[in-house]
């Protein structure tokens, strides 16, 4: 059994981006990763939280969001390294997420992923997360992005 602990971050130091970059940046599936830059700015736009998940002490993935407006937070970034897939810690930090957002007074979540995740895709949707709209790409199918929304 491994110890795993989820570390809540609203105070975005230069060293919390560093390993937010570092730990993104580590991740596969970001393959057209967004700019450090581009993070900061959306996380310094507003209230926004950052969970890091650690196992027996170690980054093992991260959950990302912040305020959409004053009723809705945004799920935005968020994945787990490789080596500790499986353990159950993006359901965790989804959880977590909700549960933060929903203690903030925050009414619904949104979410947008692409059908080329679907281990994602049914992870919100197990989680009550409903379609709201998808932005299609004719050329890559895979590649089609989904909105979901939750009431908290």
């Amino acid at each position: 059994m491994y110890t795993i602990e989820i570390e809540a971050i609203t105070d975005f130091t230069t060293e919390v981006l560093a390993c937010l970059d570092e730990t993104y940046n580590a991740i596969p599936e970001f393959d057209q990763p967004y700019s450090s830059q581009v993070i900061s700015r959306r996380l310094l736009s507003g209230p926004a939280l950052l969970l890091i998940a650690r196992v027996e002490g170690d980054i093992a993935g991260f959950k990302l969001g912040y305020q959409h407006s004053n009723e809705t937070f945004y799920s935005w970034l968020g994945g787990v390294l490789p080596d500790y897939r499986g353990l159950g810690l993006a359901k965790s930090l989804l959880e977590y997420q909700e549960h933060w957002a929903k203690m903030q007074g925050y009414k619904q979540m949104e979410v947008k992923t692409q059908n080329r995740f679907p281990a994602m895709l049914n992870m919100l949707i197990g989680h009550q997360y409903q379609i709201t709209a998808m932005t299609a790409d004719k050329q890559r199918l895979s590649q089609n992005k989904l909105h979901l929304q939750k009431q908290l």
